[in-house]
């Protein structure tokens, strides 16, 4: 039985022809329900789907490649490529950063006395290094020296040992010793501190 016969007079309720056109009708409905969630999820960026995330990388002219690149990844790129728009701070672009490879991943700072914009990444991702380099090439001023350093946050274990070692000298410096008849000097034996 169609949802649809709800709607129909009472007089059509035990009609078959009715009953299969509502059935063929309501397959039709459904399809357009669907078209039109689908076409309204792909009016926003971050719940569009491949084809409509595909056709504003045409319009951007991003080169992309499904096969290494997430769908999550390219959305955030379509997102950062749309809102580098002027004017451009040091404090928009540590934003900028933050939210296109994540808080803390980037430290951007400024030394106006030497026109020098330095940033920070700690980032392992290639695709992901690549976007950030255009979005600080497209806004840093043309007057600013752009330049770029990486961190990397791996533990380092240091582990710190005391050695002594008594020395004795066999030779003394008044010209009396003979060169090679003994070592210079003996080495004692370690002792750990």
């Amino acid at each position: 039985m169609s949802r649809l016969q709800e709607y129909l007079p009472s007089y059509y309720l035990d009609s078959k022809q009715m009953s299969s056109l509502l059935m063929a009708q309501e397959i039709e409905l459904d399809n357009i329900a669907a078209g039109v969630l689908r076409q309204r999820n792909d009016m926003f960026i971050m719940t569009a789907s491949s084809t409509s995330i595909r056709r504003r990388e045409k319009m951007l002219r991003i080169q992309a490649d499904p096969s290494k690149e997430s769908l999550d990844f390219r959305r955030r790129r379509i997102i950062n490529r749309q809102s580098t728009k002027p004017p451009f701070t040091h404090r928009w672009l540590q934003a900028q950063l933050d939210r296109l490879i994540g808080p803390g991943m980037a430290v951007v700072s400024v030394n106006p006395a030497e026109f020098l914009l330095m940033v920070t990444t700690n980032i392992e991702n290639a695709n992901l290094f690549k976007e950030v380099q255009h979005t600080i090439q497209t806004v840093k001023p043309a007057n600013m020296v752009y330049q770029q350093s990486t961190s990397l946050q791996h533990r380092i274990a240091v582990k710190h040992t005391t050695v002594k070692r008594d020395v004795s000298w066999n030779y003394k410096l008044d010209g009396s010793w003979k060169l090679g008849e003994k070592p210079f000097a003996d080495l004692g034996p370690e002792v750990t501190l």
